[in-house]
């Protein structure tokens, strides 16, 4: 007989996260991984520096997008 955490278990692995979903939780890992090394890290620092991966990758997609044209 399966335990309570197995079924739990089972059932998170049938969870499908939304970009959106996922996004949040890359930031939070980010900040949580972050605020271990530095305390004075702010949530407001991640999104901002997330913000600006987030740029720099639209960036690097459209310029190959361009090249292919």
């Amino acid at each position: 007989m399966p335990t309570d955490l197995e079924k739990l278990t089972e059932l998170a692995r049938k969870i499908v996260m939304t970009p959106q979903e996922q996004e949040d939780q890359r930031r939070s890992f980010a900040y949580g991984s972050a605020l271990i090394e530095n305390e004075n890290i702010t949530k407001e620092a991640i999104a901002r520096a997330a913000d600006e991966m987030s740029q720099g990758r639209k960036q690097i997609v459209d310029q190959r997008s361009d090249a292919q044209v």
